[in-house]
């Protein structure tokens, strides 16, 4: 059994950005006089993991603007957020499906549709004209913060220009579908256009809206963006060295009864292979090598749903 988390966090009122300003709802976009390249955040991609919105909704009170380029806000799945509630905040993590499972030509293109299908394709031009994205988001349970740079260098790149979160998480996504770091020419690698996704700490802790924050700032800094005062003084903040951890494969869920063999919490390190920590229905679900990572084991434990993912730290 699952011990409820309290809820520190306050969501933000989000009507002043109702009617965006650059024609679609909830986006705040600003350009600079000077050129340069446009930078997003992302924030709400799931409607419970409101960090990214306290982050948004601080920057944009604080009137962050750019000094070159292009600067916008996104409050992404607004409709789920609406429903957030703070006696059941998983609720609203989706109004009809988990939006960051969207992000291919194939769905955003297709007849299907749903609630989460319809936003995307609204912001679908936003995304492709961002050279550099931060999307940001939170977990379900209390680990350290990860820094998500898929499997292109560019990104990991990035995520070393920011120095931080420590770990830097290198993966393909998810079977279920395509995450919004993954869209379009964000992995390919031979375009310039780079997308991070960093995960802050658990959903409702305080100190996860401090790392949204600090990251937002650090990724806006190392951007070039900012003032280049502010940037040096933000991106000369002391921080850990970081470690990359390569996750060799994620661990889907196929049967009806999935149970992890005890509560994994996420980046537990299993010394020897061949240690069962799951059972999938009567198959025993064991580590493939020694030293391998846990890595954001999850509470939804469906069929086609990723259980947990396996890596190993390499640097």
């Amino acid at each position: 059994m699952v011990e409820p988390v309290p809820v520190e966090l306050d969501p933000p009122d989000l009507a002043p950005y109702a009617a965006g300003n650059s024609g679609i709802p909830y986006v705040m976009s600003f350009r600079a006089a000077a050129p340069g390249p446009h930078v997003a955040l992302n924030a709400l991609m799931h409607g419970n993991e409101i960090c990214g919105a306290i982050a948004l909704d601080r920057l944009l009170s604080d009137r962050v603007r750019p000094v070159r380029g292009t600067l916008t806000f996104v409050f992404c799945n607004v409709e789920a957020y609406r429903g957030f509630d703070r006696t059941n905040p998983t609720a609203s993590r989706y109004v009809d499906e988990d939006m960051n499972r969207l992000w291919d030509n194939g769905t955003l293109k297709g007849k299907r549709n749903s609630v989460e299908l319809a936003r995307a394709r609204t912001l679908r031009p936003v995304f492709e004209s961002v050279d550099q994205l931060l999307d940001l988001h939170s977990m379900q349970y209390g680990s350290a913060p990860l820094i998500l740079a898929g499997l292109v260098d560019k990104s990991v790149a990035l995520a070393r220009r920011i120095r931080s979160p420590e770990i830097i998480m290198c993966d393909r996504g998810h079977d279920a579908g395509p995450r919004l770091r993954d869209y379009g020419a964000f992995a390919d690698p031979a375009s310039p256009k780079t997308a991070l996704l960093v995960e802050c700490g658990q959903h409702w802790e305080k100190t996860t809206a401090d790392v949204a924050m600090a990251t937002s700032h650090r990724f806006l800094a190392a951007c070039g963006v900012l003032a280049p005062d502010k940037c040096k003084t933000i991106l000369d903040f002391a921080a850990p060295p970081q470690r990359v951890l390569d996750v060799t494969e994620a661990v889907t869920v196929t049967s009806d009864n999935f149970r992890f063999t005890v509560p994994y919490r996420g980046l537990e390190v299993i010394p020897k292979a061949g240690t069962e920590i799951a059972r999938d229905g009567g198959r025993a679900v064991v580590t493939p090598y020694d030293d391998c990572v846990l890595i954001m084991p999850s509470l939804r434990l469906a069929r086609g749903q990723t259980a947990v993912r396996l890596g190993r730290y390499t640097g």
